[in-house]
């Protein structure tokens, strides 16, 4: 598995370990993870060709995204992914967005992976929905996406980094704030609307 660069956010500079080091295959790279003010560099991981010459600028039409996150025995807690995923499609206007659950629901990364390729991408992003990096960003689902993918051998794949310390996260962090206190006080639903329009607006 190859580490390769994505994008230029600065919140994070990581380093891949040897499988001397992790105790892991060779073929599944750790990135160790520390804070730096200095680094322009934002990691992911993937197959070894990463599929970058497809479209160098960003998400082509050609390419699938997956949104993976944890998976809960909760029906309603799975629903929410599923709302986000064609919130985030309606959005950015990506044409293949898949919703998946690591594990204890589906669909699973497995199946998330052969839909997109059915529909026609010969890359596909796996987009981790957790904040922090661990054991389940650096193994769990890469393994998983790893082994969907032997099934589509033409097929290309990156597993991007958690969201981290992205500099929208205190905006968000603060709308959800404003929305709290607003309740709180039992203020009216336009007031409040207003309210976190307002935060927003500010920022």
């Amino acid at each position: 598995m190859s580490i390769r660069s994505l994008s230029t956010c600065p919140q994070f500079a990581a380093k891949s370990s040897s499988a001397s080091e992790i105790g892991t295959s060779p073929s599944c790279a750790v990135l160790n993870f520390s804070r730096s003010r200095n680094s322009s560099i934002r990691l992911c991981m993937g197959s070894g060709n990463g599929g970058f010459g497809q479209n160098p600028n960003g998400v082509g039409d050609r390419d699938g995204v997956i949104i993976v996150d944890h998976g809960s025995r909760r029906t309603e807690s799975n629903l929410m992914l599923n709302e986000f995923v064609s919130m985030f499609k309606e959005r950015t206007g990506y044409p293949i967005v898949e919703p998946a659950h690591m594990e204890l629901a589906e669909p699973s990364i497995h199946v998330a992976f052969n839909s997109c390729v059915l529909q026609g991408a010969n890359r596909v992003i796996v987009s981790p929905f957790f904040l922090l990096p661990g054991r389940h960003w650096n193994q769990d689902i890469p393994s998983l996406t790893a082994e969907a993918a032997k099934e589509h051998p033409g097929v290309s794949y990156l597993v991007t980094a958690p969201l981290g310390l992205h500099p929208l996260l205190p905006y968000c962090w603060r709308c959800r704030g404003v929305l709290c206190l607003c309740w709180n006080k039992q203020m009216p639903a336009p007031l409040i609307h207003a309210s976190v329009q307002q935060t927003v607006r500010r920022n």
